[in-house]
Parts: structure tokens; C-alpha cells; sequence
């Protein structure tokens, strides 16, 4: 008898409690929209979570941010880097921890982290090479590409489970069987999650087409960056060749990026500090133990 096929849409909706995000982000989020608020008053609603409160401080004190003295307040956390860049450091750290309860033996999480976090980061440094504006959302698009495979793994098992076995976990391989036998791939349903969230449009669209940029129904700028950190954090995940990767770079992508071999080169030299710093600042030190 063939299973019923489901919609990521039906996914999300039937997994209510695994996808929400603490109600101290959507706090934070509503008060930076909101000019009556002043840093202050961020500031002491982030510190009613000591653990946030604390995170946050390591993440920006961080060679991520290179700051040349150290930042030991909120409020000058969010004078310093921004309220946006806070609110999305916020974002990620809610997602990971979040993320980390949803029960699954199909994945070792440290992998899975590092892999997203790595994107995350390489997105970032192509978006500053190529003069992006707020590239923090760089970072967080690359950080949450991949949620929707958790989701799967956990809902779906055994289908994810043929899935990665068929495909020996070779990541430029399981989308297009994710495809053809589920009719959707995480990047579908990491998008739909996002959407649940509320989050921006061109962030959803941004991790919706990274797997293929080129489809996307207007060129989406962000989604070209995270398709290149995938990428390019695949091939040094890998130990493959940087030109090979090269060779794969559609003219579109160069051309809307903005982006040189060299701009490349010099991000995969930059990006192995910052992964190892944040992989320990935002990565629980018992990921994987359920």
C-alpha cells in the first residue's frame, strides 16, 4: 500500500511543540520595531534569561567580532554591534538550543551544527566581501538552512532513513531523492518553518531556493550567498578541490554576488577561527545525548 504522501506545510502543523522559538525572541523582536523602546530596556529583558544574557556577551566578545575592547553589558552589546545583530545572535541561539530536544538516531548533531554553523559563517564574510548590507541575516540564513532536515528525521523517519543510507549522506545527492520520493526537500520545509516563525520574506525565500538560486521566481540576492557557503563549506567539510567548486559557480551567481575567486579564497582562510569559536559559544557541550 503506498503511504500517503504529506505537504511541509502539514509537517510543521503537526509538530507544533517542536518548532516553536521562547517567547524572549519574539519579545525582542517586537521592541526593536518599536521606537519607544531604548537599548535599555532590550537590555533588561534579555537579562530576565541568564543563560541568554551570558551567550550573547561570549558570542560578541568573540573573534566573530573582533571588537578591540571587551563588551561586558547588554547595553552596550546592542550600542555596539546593533539590535539587529542581536536579535539574530538571539534567533540562532534559540534555533540550536530549540532544535537540539527534537529526538532522532539518524544524525549525529555535533556534525549537523558544525555544518550549519560553518555555512552561517562563510555566508556572512561572502555578504561583507560583497558589500551586502546587515549581513547578519547571512549569517542566520546559513545557520538555519538545514532545520527542516531535523524535522524530517524526527517525523519521517524512515524515509529520511532510506534517504541518507541510498545517498551515503553525500549532501550534494539528497535533495533530489528528498524530491523524488517525498515531493519536497528540507530546504522546503526548513523554509516552512521559518515561515511559521513569521520571519522575513527574503529570508524564507533566501533558504527556500538555496539549493537551486537560479529558480527562485525573482532573483533573490541572499539566496545566492547561502547557496555558495553550502558550497564552499561542503567542499573544505569534504577535503574536495576549491576549484572544483569553481567550476560549479553559475555566471548568475558571480554576476549577482558581486564576488571574485580571490573574495572566495580569502573568506575560507577567515572562516575556520570564527567556526571553531562560535561551534563552542553556541553548541550545547551535550549535543546528541537525548
Amino acid at each position: 500500500m503506498t503511504q500517503e504522501k504529506t505537504t511541509p506545510e502539514q509537517l510543521i502543523s503537526n509538530s507544533f511543540d517542536l518548532v516553536s522559538l521562547p517567547e524572549l525572541y519574539f519579545q525582542v523582536d517586537e521592541m526593536i520595531g518599536d521606537p519607544r523602546y531604548t537599548a535599555d530596556d532590550i537590555g533588561e529583558v534579555i537579562l530576565t534569561d541568564p543563560a541568554m544574557t551570558a551567550k550573547l556577551l561570549k558570542i560578541v566578545n568573540s573573534a566573530f567580532y573582533g571588537l578591540p575592547a571587551k563588551i561586558d553589558t547588554l547595553t552596550r552589546a546592542v550600542t555596539i554591534v546593533g539590535m539587529d545583530e542581536l536579535r539574530s545572535l538571539i534567533l540562532a541561539s534559540s534555533a540550536i538550543y530549540e532544535f537540539n530536544k527534537i529526538p532522532n538516531d539518524l544524525v549525529d548533531m555535533s556534525d549537523f551544527w558544525m555544518h550549519s554553523i560553518h555555512c552561517g559563517v562563510i555566508a556572512k564574510l561572502l555578504a561583507k566581501k560583497g558589500t551586502v548590507l546587515h549581513s547578519e541575516r547571512l549569517f542566520i540564513a546559513g545557520l538555519l538552512h538545514d532545520l527542516g532536515s531535523l524535522l524530517m528525521y524526527n517525523k519521517l523517519p524512515d524515509q529520511s532513513r532510506e534517504i541518507l543510507s541510498t545517498t551515503n549522506g553525500d549532501r550534494r545527492l539528497i535533495s533530489g531523492l528528498e524530491k523524488e520520493l517525498l515531493g519536497f526537500t528540507h530546504a522546503d520545509v526548513s523554509a516552512a518553518i521559518l515561515e511559521k516563525w513569521e520571519l522575513s520574506s527574503a529570508l524564507i525565500e533566501s533558504i527556500k531556493f538555496h539549493l537551486n538560486p537560479g529558480e527562485a521566481p525573482n532573483p533573490v540576492l541572499e539566496a545566492h550567498f547561502v547557496y555558495l557557503a553550502n558550497l564552499l563549506s561542503g567542499v573544505e567539510e569534504n577535503g574536495d578541490s576549491l576549484q572544483d567548486a569553481f567550476a560549479e559557480i553559475s555566471d548568475e551567481t558571480w554576476s549577482i554576488t558581486g564576488l571574485s575567486e580571490p573574495d572566495i579564497l580569502a573568506v575560507m582562510e577567515q572562516a575556520p577561527e570564527q567556526l571553531m569559536q562560535l561551534f563552542g559559544l553556541m553548541v550545547p557541550s551535550s549535543v546528541g545525548q537525548f
